[in-house]
């Protein structure tokens, strides 16, 4: 492991108390702070700020301008893409039945996160599934299936509870159409899916 003593290298921040390992590629502008390790061939990206004690990787993607906050672990299989922003403990996984005894990193089921999207605090992502742009996971919420692009979910199991502008303001729909009160954007809904018009 190669440990950054308040380096800047490439471009880049990492916490002394931080371990970077060999392999790992990251963004210039990124800030990882007190306590984390970023394990090899994970990548993350440009302008992105990961809290106190988060482990990374291995082999992970995280886009441009992701928050991720204190005590997450993103594992093996986790794609998070642009703008994703992850609250304090939020939980991934990435195999679907372990045990002790029996290994199974060949049965990894890859989580992919949306550009856009938010999870709450303490939320569990069960592995496998995709959260849609703009999507947000409520705090606790356990997700066990796909949520859509822009929907609000919460909940054990997570259920759709509403919709969510791009701006993170939640809309209302009356009938089938939405204008977002903080940024005016319209939206438009068709059974289980919203999009923007």
């Amino acid at each position: 492991m190669e440990k950054r003593s308040r380096s800047k290298k490439p471009g880049y921040f990492a916490h002394e108390s931080s371990y970077v390992d060999k392999g790992a590629r990251i963004g210039g502008g990124t800030k990882i702070w007190h306590f984390c390790h970023i394990l090899s061939g994970s990548q993350i990206g440009r302008d992105c700020k990961i809290g106190q004690n988060v482990v990374i990787g291995p082999d992970v993607n995280i886009g441009n301008n992701v928050k991720i906050q204190n005590n997450v672990s993103v594992y093996k299989g986790v794609t998070l893409e642009d703008d994703v922003f992850c609250g304090p403990s939020c939980v991934f996984t990435n195999v679907f039945n372990p045990r002790s005894a029996i290994l199974r990193m060949d049965e990894i089921r890859n989580t992919v996160v949306k550009r856009g999207a938010s999870i709450g605090a303490n939320a569990t992502i069960i592995c496998g599934h995709t959260i849609g742009e703009y999507a947000f996971v409520g705090a606790g919420a356990v997700v066990t299936k796909d949520v859509p692009a822009y929907a609000l979910v919460y909940g054990n199991p997570g259920k759709i509870a509403g919709w969510m502008c791009a701006c993170g303001e939640k809309l209302s729909f009356k009938g089938t159409m939405a204008v977002c009160k903080a940024c005016k954007k319209h939206y438009q809904k068709a059974k289980e899916k919203v999009k923007v018009i």
